[in-house]
């Protein structure tokens, strides 16, 4: 099978388009003929190796090279085989999954627990764009977040691909929901059904005095600090994503968020889907709210799976509005 592998840190030129061996699943696995993944910022930090200093907290980067051979951690796709101890899944399938890499290939091998049916009323390529960045916006706003019918919420980073979709379940929860992004996406935000939208351009969103219960902070382009003047005495601050730095950030925006919590009323918090445990049951969740068509995945762009180096190249540009998908 052909896959992009990652055998040293640097720019896109690094991921190496290469013919190797198709995996066998495990008793327990599924082996996963891949028709869509999709790109976002933890395919090209641990392409970067960046932040330098999270090569040397023994999680997922290494220090000198990279431990994911094979990036790509949104799937879609059919089940081509199965182990033998799976039940759940038979070849011809259609599924999708979260993982920590393999969806830069056309076969992957997935724990039958991390994986999930697709939605029925999405193309291989919409439900690519769902795990990750969707995944993320639910543990934001509904775990950490705690979010309730009827709070304010404020989305910082309204237009990117964590962002879109947690416009959308904010006001499925029952949210009102106010969405910071730039200028050309201010009419997309709101045909999401954000109630109101702060362009950044105009308006510095942390001068707002309406008073959040809940702020999901996708862009990190204001401090904690700054963030804590329009949430309401009680209210949550849930940090999800952010600019990077080759050094330090965004792992400094979430250190500070967290020390900074025990010294004010504000719950100050983090939202870490790579931790967590749960995906299969949040994808269920989506699955639901989008086949309810109370959530759709916003599509920036679609590239082949030979322009893989070229959508991540896109993507670390932090410009998309939605999610940058590709079809295998």
């Amino acid at each position: 099978m052909k896959a992009f592998v990652l055998r040293s840190y640097g720019s896109p030129d690094v991921l190496d388009l290469t013919e190797i061996d198709r995996p066998v699943p495990g008793e327990d696995e599924v082996l996963v003929r891949v028709r869509a993944t999709s790109v976002q910022p933890y395919d090209w930090h641990h392409m970067r190796g960046e932040p330098y200093i999270a090569r040397l907290m023994g999680g997922s980067l290494g220090p000198r090279r990279p431990k994911l051979g094979i990036l790509g951690a949104d799937v879609a796709g059919q089940v081509e085989a199965v182990g033998g101890r799976v039940t759940g899944f038979r070849p011809g399938d259609e599924v999708f999954a979260q993982l920590k890499q393999g969806g830069f290939a056309e076969y992957v091998c997935v724990q039958a627990g991390e994986l999930a049916p697709k939605p029925r009323n999405l193309s291989f390529e919409q439900a690519a764009a769902v795990p990750m960045a969707a995944n993320t916006a639910l543990i934001g706003l509904r775990d950490v977040g705690r979010i309730q019918p009827g709070q304010k919420v404020l989305v910082n980073g309204a237009s990117g691909g964590v962002g879109t979709f947690a416009v959308q379940i904010a006001k499925a929860f029952g949210a009102e929901v106010t969405g910071v992004c730039g200028p050309r996406n201010v009419g997309m935000v709101r045909s999401l059904g954000a109630d109101e939208v702060i362009d950044y351009t105009k308006e510095d969103f942390t001068r707002d005095r309406r008073g959040y219960d809940l702020l999901l902070d996708n862009a990190g382009s204001r401090p904690g600090s700054a963030c804590r003047r329009v949430l309401k005495p009680k209210g949550t601050y849930v940090a999800v994503g952010g600019p990077a730095s080759r050094w330090f950030q965004p792992a400094v925006r979430v250190f500070s968020a967290v020390a900074m919590s025990p010294f004010v009323s504000q719950r100050m918090a983090v939202a870490d889907v790579v931790a967590c445990t749960e995906n299969r049951r949040n994808l269920m969740t989506l699955t639901e709210l989008i086949e309810d068509g109370k959530v759709t995945p916003v599509i920036d762009s679609c590239y082949p799976f030979e322009q893989i180096p070229a959508a991540v190249e896109y993507q670390e540009r932090g410009h998309a509005s939605g999610k940058v998908v590709v079809t295998v």
